[in-house]
This record gives C-alpha cells, sequence and structure tokens, in this order.
C-alpha cells in the first residue's frame, strides 16, 4: 500500500495542474508543442496507473497479474521517454540531424523494451518472481534503464547547451526543459539502485512540475498579456492615447443595458466638440491641427480625471462621469468653462462641453441622456464664438 500511496498522490497531482493541457485540442491550427507535451501528460498518467496496480497486486502477491502489469510497468515507462523526448525536439524546434537521431533513439528504446519483455516471458532475462510473489529484478532490465538514463542525459544537456545565446523568457524555458530531464535522469538510476521503491514516479512529478511552472504557465501569462495590449491597442486612440469609438461602443451598450434592466442608478454624460480645428488645419497644417487636438484632449483629462476619456470623432470627445467626478460636477464643468472663456479670449485650447446627468424616473435609453448633453454643447459652442466675433471685432 506503502508503494501505490504515491502513485496514487501523483495522479492526483497530475490531474488538478495538467487538466486544461490533456484537454487541449488546438482546432485547426493545432500546436505540435503542445499536442506532444499533450502526449507525454497521457503517457506519465499511463505510466502511474500502472505503477499504482503494481503496488497493490504485489501487495496482494498476485503474481500472474502482477507479472502482466510489470511488463505494462516497463512499457508505459518505455514509452513515457520516448514522449519526453519527442515534446523536447518539438520545443527546440531546430529541426537538425541531431534531433532526428534523438528520436530515432527514442524509438530503438521503445523497441528493445517490447522485445527484451517478449523474450522474459521465456527467459527471465529482465523480471522474475518466485511463487511466493517475491520480485527479482534481472540484468536486461538494469541494461534499459541505464539506456534510458543516458537518453534522458544526453537529451537534458543539448537542451541546456541550445539555451544559450537565447533571450531571457527562452532560456529559462529552456533551462526548465533541461531540468526536468535532468531530474528524471537521476530519479532512473535510483529506481535503478532500488527497484521496490518508486522513484521514477517521483521524477515523473517533479519534472512535470517544474514544465508546468516554468514553460506553460509562463507562456499562458505571456499569452494573456499579449492578448491584453492588442485589446488596449484596439480601444485606444493613437493620437490622443485615451479610448477610441471602439470602446465608447462597447461602454455605451454596457450603459443601455443597465438602463434597460434598471439596474442602473447613476450616470453622467458630457459631451465636447473642439473649436477652432478646421481654421488651424486650413491655415497652419494637420501637424498644427493635431497638436491642437492633444492639447484639447489634455486639457478634458486633466478636469476629468477621474473618468473614462473617449474620442468619438475627429474633434468629439465624450466621458462618462465617475466617482469624485459625478459627486462633483457641476465645480468641474464650471471650472472647465472658466478655463476655456480664458482661452477663447487669450490663446489655448478651446474645448465647448455639454453635461447632463440619467433620470431613472424618464430615460430610457443612453441615447436619450447623450442627445440632451449634446444640444446643451452645441449651444455653448455657438456662444464661444460668438465671444470669440465679439472679441476680434474690437
Amino acid at each position: 500500500m506503502y508503494y501505490a500511496s504515491f502513485g496514487i498522490l501523483s495522479i492526483i497531482i497530475h490531474l488538478i495542474i495538467n487538466m486544461s493541457a490533456i484537454r487541449y485540442r488546438g482546432g485547426k491550427e493545432k500546436d505540435p508543442v503542445k499536442n506532444s507535451y499533450k502526449a507525454f501528460l497521457i503517457g506519465i498518467m499511463a505510466y502511474y496507473v500502472s505503477d499504482v496496480l503494481w503496488g497493490f497486486l504485489f501487495d496482494l502477491k498476485i503474481v500472474p497479474v502482477c507479472y502482466a502489469d510489470t511488463v505494462l510497468y516497463f512499457l508505459s515507462m518505455g514509452v513515457s521517454v520516448f514522449l519526453w523526448m519527442r515534446f523536447t525536439v518539438k520545443f527546440l524546434g531546430r529541426n537538425v540531424l541531431f534531433e532526428k537521431v534523438i528520436l530515432i533513439a527514442g524509438c530503438c528504446s521503445v523497441a528493445m523494451n517490447v522485445i527484451l519483455l517478449a523474450i522474459n516471458f521465456f527467459i527471465p532475462i529482465m523480471f522474475a518472481f518466485d511463487k511466493e510473489g517475491n520480485y527479482y529484478p534481472n540484468p536486461a532490465r538494469y541494461g534499459i534503464l541505464v539506456f534510458q538514463f543516458i537518453l534522458f542525459f544526453v537529451v537534458s544537456l543539448y537542451t541546456l547547451i541550445v539555451s544559450t545565446g537565447l533571450e531571457k523568457n527562452k532560456k529559462l524555458h529552456h533551462h526548465a526543459v533541461g531540468l526536468s530531464g535532468l531530474v528524471m535522469s537521476a530519479l532512473i538510476v535510483l529506481q535503478t539502485l532500488y527497484p521496490l521503491v518508486p522513484f521514477y514516479a517521483i521524477g515523473c512529478l517533479i519534472a512535470n512540475c517544474i514544465i508546468h511552472t516554468f514553460v506553460e504557465v509562463d507562456e499562458r501569462e505571456h499569452h494573456n498579456l499579449e492578448l491584453g495590449s492588442a485589446r488596449t491597442m484596439a480601444y485606444k486612440d493613437p493620437l490622443t492615447n485615451v479610448n477610441n469609438a471602439n470602446a465608447y461602443t462597447e461602454a455605451k451598450s454596457i450603459y443601455s443595458t443597465m438602463i434597460r434592466d434598471k439596474s442602473l442608478f447613476e450616470l453622467g454624460i458630457v459631451v465636447f466638440d473642439v473649436n477652432n480645428l478646421k481654421f488651424i488645419n486650413d491655415n497652419y497644417g494637420h501637424e498644427a491641427g493635431d497638436r491642437y487636438l492633444q492639447s484639447c484632449c489634455q486639457l478634458i483629462c486633466v478636469v476629468f480625471k477621474h473618468s473614462p476619456v473617449y474620442r468619438i470623432g475627429g474633434d468629439e470627445f465624450v466621458t462618462i462621469l465617475e466617482g469624485k467626478d459625478y459627486y462633483n460636477r457641476e465645480e468641474l464643468l464650471k471650472y472647465f468653462n472658466n478655463k476655456v472663456d480664458y482661452n477663447n479670449a487669450h490663446t489655448g485650447p478651446v474645448v465647448a462641453a455639454g453635461m447632463e446627468v440619467y433620470d431613472p424616473e424618464t430615460d430610457n435609453g443612453y441615447d436619450e441622456i447623450f442627445e440632451r448633453a449634446d444640444e446643451k454643447m452645441y449651444i455653448r459652442k455657438n456662444l464661444l464664438k460668438e465671444d470669440k466675433a465679439l472679441l476680434n471685432s474690437r
């Protein structure tokens, strides 16, 4: 029971940490590295099962069944060695002659296992059981385990050598795969010396945990970061670095749903439109116009600093008020308009703003609030133009 208990624990941990990798299907664009890693994990699982069964059957002294399971034990062990080597070759992805030789050597290891186990039915060269159910390892067993140790050791060293000169992240992954092989080779040595202790199962578990932690999880996190960066780029306006029309459409959809479901209690919208942009573009060029847009956006972001700002058109912006900005909206709008009035009389960004808040009693959709804010913005825009014309006529 002691022998089998570690195998049972290994199976539980194996399934917990590797369920997503084992379920991997890949769709149309299958990843050969992930497929080979999945095969390796399934191979380890088969080995664990045979190892657990061996522990129970050996304790029960059921010799014929224990003999059959010992055959499966050596076969699954040999296959797991080959599958680790194939995963490593796919992971390295160099497609050089030495890696092809490695795969051939792995196939030879499996073939040797099959041949020696077949001979063992007639001549006990690998293992034997006496009538009392005692297990005896024989010379061929040591030979095949030594050969597997050599394969693990050579491939691990090769992986570590290949890692030289790689960038930090890839080097870490190569070191992890190389270390996993060294761990398994070391535990094979112990398994060779102590046949009745589950050292190879311990090696498989440690090696799998190393690859899972330093390769699989790290690559997943890196992939998520890339997706996050891609999403950020898709939702950011490149000129002003605020949220773009795509982000606004998504936010608008969320608020529309909340209004429809009567789950929204507070919402404030400020609609902005930049004055004088056409004049600047026509007289000073579009680069000057872009700089002017950036300064206008900066003014909005500085005043409404606790709320998301969206650029929804060429010279149109919207901010959806949140937190402190919502509760201090009147003071903030007054401060913003005072700044704009000063800029309108002197120099600086001039932006017309119109604000409106959600009324749960009358509003049935987001667009109703936006339209009221938009109307106020155009009234303010015309007033700014009139003030500017009056100043210029003096």
